[in-house]
């Protein structure tokens, strides 16, 4: 007999210090992210909510947030930071999670949920419709941005170092590498 799909009831079951996330009906629990995942994922979010969720120095017209909890069918995944353009979203946002696909989205990879990210997590976002994926590694100091083509993702840009890069969709924008390395500025 097969394994029994992984439920709702049983993310709710788990401890507050893990992430718990369920595609194709397999259960994974993440320890909270270390402080290099943390420092990445917490700065993305600064540095693109100011100019484009307030439109602060930027175009605005974007929802920014951290670890939105999204419900794809029997998925339910945790992005790191995702964004919707405000034009696409309802009207009200008071639900208990989102069903409409981000725009953008953005994993920041760690030993314990690299392959997660890369292998289970990806096919779902593609089959959502996620138009633009990034995936930072914060120890490599690395940034890959992917964009939707014909259903699958194709590579559009990687970046490393320290210099400032202009990422689609935010290319109104220069995205301070170091700050999201926590290199001194």
């Amino acid at each position: 007999m097969g394994k029994k799909p992984a439920t709702y009831a049983d993310l709710e079951a788990l401890p507050a210090h893990v992430v718990g996330e369920i595609v194709a009906g397999e259960l994974y629990a993440s320890p909270r992210p270390a402080f290099p995942h943390a420092i990445a994922s917490s700065r993305l979010g600064i540095e693109l909510g100011g100019p484009f969720d307030r439109g602060r120095g930027g175009p605005g017209g974007w929802l920014i947030l951290d670890e939105p909890e999204l419900h794809f069918g029997d998925d339910v995944l945790v992005p790191d930071v995702a964004g919707w353009r405000r034009e696409r979203l309802p009207a009200s946002l008071d639900v208990p999670a989102l069903t409409l696909a981000p725009d953008w989205l953005c994993e920041v990879l760690s030993p314990s949920t690299r392959t997660l990210d890369r292998k289970a997590k990806l096919p779902v976002y593609a089959r959502e419709g996620v138009r633009h994926v990034w995936l930072i590694d914060p120890v490599a100091r690395t940034l890959e941005a992917f964009r939707l083509e014909s259903g699958r993702y194709t590579l559009r840009a990687t970046h490393s170092g320290t210099a400032p890069v202009r990422v689609e969709p935010f290319e109104a924008l220069d995205l301070e590498l170091a700050y999201l390395w926590d290199e001194p500025r």
